[in-house]
């Protein structure tokens, strides 16, 4: 049976993990490492200037059925990220995964059956997954 990226992460996560091997220092550098994407993101917006963000009060109309309410929001993002600011946060995210990874493997979890169990889950809940 052929090993998926995500098992093969977290694989790897247990091999390499030498430094931050307790679960405490793992769960520190997962917090650390989603702070640093939202940094990178930070970075983009304000010293970059690649992307912007414009936020204001999400509107739609009230007789808007719930499938439909999606095409009145906005992410509130605009812009392109540039070549370096995505390069940046593809970095950031991946030193999430491999922490998250980290996480579950120190936890006895499997990152993939999560990760399928979440997306059936959406699945099958659709729109009515709000979170």
């Amino acid at each position: 049976m052929k090993e998926t990226d995500l098992a093969t992460l977290q694989h790897l996560a247990s091999q390499y993990l030498i430094r931050h091997r307790s679960v405490l220092d793992v769960q520190s550098k997962l917090n650390e490492s989603a702070a640093r994407v939202s940094r990178a993101l930070a970075h983009a917006v304000a010293s970059c200037g690649c992307v912007q963000i414009r936020a204001e009060r999400q509107r739609f109309p009230a007789d808007v059925g719930l499938g439909d309410v999606r095409g009145f929001l906005s992410t509130h993002l605009y812009g392109e990220l540039c070549e370096r600011c995505r390069e940046a946060l593809e970095d950031e995210i991946g030193t999430t995964l491999f922490y998250l990874a980290a996480f579950c493997y120190i936890t006895g979890l499997d990152l993939d059956a999560i990760l399928r169990k979440e997306r059936d889950r959406v699945s099958a809940l659709g729109v009515y997954h709000l979170t």
